[in-house]
């Protein structure tokens, strides 16, 4: 972990940041009472940083490289771990409410007042809270692989992550492949790439997720679930992205969302799954590039 991490982007300078997520240190932030790992970089030094939220059981290192450093090219990225999970301290959120003060306050002490934001599944259920508590924050979203607040199917995610898991023991196969990715063999290539891919930063690597975050954050998205959505005081420009065949959020929240954000544009990617990112993340990062052009 980078000693001395939480100073200001002013004071760190546009050449102290780096342009590849394998090379970029682990940062740390006093906020919110605790202590948060991110991961800055890019070649935008001026304008709106785009600040990522990844999914449920994961950590900083559970990022698409070749993700990161496309959107990067054009712009800073701000990967921020969540309270207790990784190497951020304190006790893991239950709570989306929650998390989302934590990413708000994080934000602002790095010294914006104006983000992007990307949430992946979970993150971006972080997201539409981020929007609800301080829109005036938020100049664009994009929405991957997530749902609205009583969103269909998302009560049944535990079900769905326990089965998966089980049947990966029972045959030898890697979680992340059974529940990200399908099953044909456009899938199962996906999911061996992406497994490659998220092993190349070999150094200052985070700390592993342990079981407890597994479990208050899937109570998160059963709480979410359960709740009927409430006003929407988000404006910006919104897009939405999707996998047809998604195991975990299934497809079917893509109307609803739509309903809450009724001027977002959606893409619906044909035979994929919750990895919708990682699976397209060429024609992804192309379209959430052209999202975020000014």
């Amino acid at each position: 972990m980078e000693q001395g991490a939480d100073l200001t982007r002013t004071q760190r300078g546009p050449n102290a940041v780096p342009v590849r997520f394998v090379d970029t240190p682990t940062r740390t932030v006093a906020a919110a009472g605790v202590r948060f790992v991110y991961r800055e970089l890019g070649n935008g030094h001026d304008g709106v940083p785009l600040v990522g939220l990844t999914h449920l059981g994961a950590n900083l290192d559970s990022w698409d490289p070749e993700v990161v450093d496309a959107l990067a090219e054009g712009r800073r990225v701000i990967l921020i771990g969540y309270r207790g999970v990784g190497a951020s301290t304190g006790s893991v959120q239950g709570r989306f409410e929650d998390m989302a003060k934590d990413m708000i306050s994080v934000v602002r002490v790095l010294g914006w007042s104006r983000v992007d934001v990307l949430g992946l599944s979970m993150g971006g259920m972080v997201a539409q809270e981020i929007l609800r508590q301080a829109p005036q924050l938020v100049e664009r979203v994009i929405l991957a692989g997530t749902g609205p607040q009583g969103g269909p199917g998302l009560t049944e995610m535990t079900r769905v992550m326990v089965r998966n898991i089980l049947r990966g023991v029972i045959t030898f196969t890697p979680a992340t492949t059974l529940l990200f990715f399908t099953r044909t063999s456009t899938g199962r290539q996906a999911a061996k790439a992406y497994r490659a891919r998220i092993k190349q930063r070999r150094a200052g690597r985070d700390n592993p997720v342990t079981p407890a975050v597994f479990r208050a954050q899937l109570r998160a998205v059963n709480l979410w679930g359960q709740r009927q959505p409430g006003a929407n005081t988000f404006t910006g420009p919104a897009l939405i992205l999707h996998g047809d065949s998604d195991r975990m959020v299934p497809v079917e929240n893509v109307v609803p969302l739509l309903a809450r954000f009724p001027h977002a544009g959606v893409r619906v990617f044909a035979d994929s799954g919750h990895g919708v990112v990682p699976q397209n993340r060429h024609a992804v990062t192309h379209i959430i590039e052209r999202f975020l052009r000014r």
